[in-house]
């Protein structure tokens, strides 16, 4: 009876299994490095909004070259 806490740390094992199978072991510091890359942007976005309230089209610029350059890499 090991409650809460251990069903919880249950239920993240068998996601890290699932995980592993799905993408295999190869992707995953790819997987890892692209949400590291979207947090890092997220950030800057974040902080540059506070800054200039004007920076929200400039946003738009820098997401739409990303999202070209990032199917460019997928073709």
């Amino acid at each position: 009876m090991g409650g809460f806490a251990a069903n919880v740390a249950s239920h993240w094992w068998i996601i890290l299994i699932i995980v592993l199978l799905v993408f295999g072991a190869t992707r995953l510091p790819q997987l890892a490095r692209g949400v590291g890359q979207s947090i890092n942007i997220l950030k800057k976005e974040v902080k540059s909004s506070k800054d200039d309230p004007n920076a929200s089209e400039a946003a738009e610029d820098v997401n739409s070259s990303t999202t070209e350059s990032r199917s460019n890499d997928q073709q």
